[in-house]
């Protein structure tokens, strides 16, 4: 009876290997995981190089936590697992309260001077008004709903480096972060639960703000007919494991006077085409939602407003210019999006070719933080 007792747990382990490994095999395998928004690894190719160098090795682990059965309830057990142990949160997102989905800060490093330095030498090659934004981080703004242990964010600190830099320069910088702390307090959402980026009423706060500073008259909310869509997931949702937080809905401002007046041309290398709207809805039926603005992610994309008699823009941007981009065409005849981890080319001839008023840097403070593509800004 002992000896039964001993062999026990490896009788167990084996059936748990040879269950898993029959169901490894015969299930079918998919190429994407809508949970987690991304594609999955593709089997390694097997030779004789790769097996050497330690590639296939590395490729099949990566292909078979990728492909193991029940992957899915597996993370999420092992989300909601690291909870109930007294961890905050999963793979870098915490678990807040009121359903947020928070990332942790980013690691202090070097790029935000770095970046300045480039900001500011870029500003010198152009005869143009240039004005930086920087969206706070979602931690930040919503520190109220943070676990009690978290890692410190450290907004203020980059704030006050960057404003103490900027102070002396030709590089005007709009701090929105006394704005954004009282909307929020008030019960304004201004950032997803599910998502990093800041909502459509944060990117229209960010937006009147960013107007007064230059001395224009923002579009009033009344101006617009809002539409709201529900199920939305995303980045942080995909990335936590915590499955079974509630969804966020996105919102469409609509300005019915802009109807046949406004047109949108996505440029991709050589080729250019023209919409006749700002918001794309096929992508409200995807897993990934954001790019209902403006399509997502392009190198250059030109927005031309005829019912704005005058003001050209360029702004340079990452992703949270997107849902404030119909904004801005509210304000400017004409506004054209660089998106410079994808336009490769020399930003300062764009301006000097384009002839535009102003220069917006639109930019989160988590990207600006640690992005290396401003190198491109000559």
């Amino acid at each position: 009876m002992k000896k039964k007792r001993l062999l026990l747990p490896m009788i167990i382990f084996i059936c748990f290997v040879f269950v898993f490994t029959t169901l490894f095999i015969v299930t079918p395998k998919s190429h994407y995981s809508s949970l987690e928004k991304r594609y999955l690894e593709d089997f390694p190719e097997a030779n004789l190089e790769a097996i050497a160098n330690g590639e296939f090795e590395e490729g099949f682990e990566n292909y078979l936590a990728d492909h193991f059965p029940l992957r899915n309830m597996w993370v999420g057990l092992n989300a909601y697992a690291n909870l109930l142990v007294g961890n905050n949160g999963s793979n870098g997102v915490y678990n807040a309260d009121e359903g947020y989905l928070i990332n942790e800060p980013v690691s202090d490093n070097n790029r935000i001077k770095t970046n300045l330095s480039t900001l500011v030498d870029f500003k010198k090659n152009i005869d143009v008004d240039m004005i930086f934004l920087l969206a706070p981080s979602t931690g930040y703004i919503m520190s109220d709903t943070l676990p009690v242990v978290h890692n410190e964010y450290k907004d203020d600190d980059y704030f006050n480096t960057i404003k103490t830099t900027l102070n002396d320069t030709d590089v005007d910088f709009v701090d929105i972060r006394a704005r954004f702390k009282n909307d929020a307090q008030s019960g304004n959402q201004l950032y997803y639960r599910t998502d990093h980026h800041w909502t459509t009423l944060g990117a229209y706060t960010a937006y009147s703000q960013l107007m007064e500073a230059v001395g224009i008259s923002p579009v009033k909310k009344s101006s617009f007919n809002i539409e709201s869509y529900d199920n939305f997931y995303g980045t942080t949702y995909s990335k936590s494991g915590f499955w079974f937080n509630m969804s966020d809905s996105i919102e469409l401002w609509q300005n019915p006077k802009n109807n046949k007046k406004i047109t949108l041309e996505i440029t991709e290398g050589t080729k250019t085409k023209a919409y006749d709207s700002l918001y794309f809805n096929k992508h409200l039926d995807e897993d990934d939602k954001y790019p209902v603005f403006i399509d997502g992610n392009h190198a250059l994309e030109t927005i031309t407003n005829k019912n704005v008699k005058s003001g050209k823009a360029l702004v340079i941007k990452d992703s949270f210019a997107h849902s404030m981009a119909p904004f801005l065409a509210e304000s400017y005849r004409t506004v054209t999006l660089a998106d410079l981890r994808y336009y490769k080319t020399s930003v300062s001839k764009l301006v000097k070719n384009g002839k535009y008023d102003t220069v917006f840097v639109i930019y989160g403070i988590d990207n600006f933080a640690t992005d290396t593509d401003l190198a491109w800004l000559s």
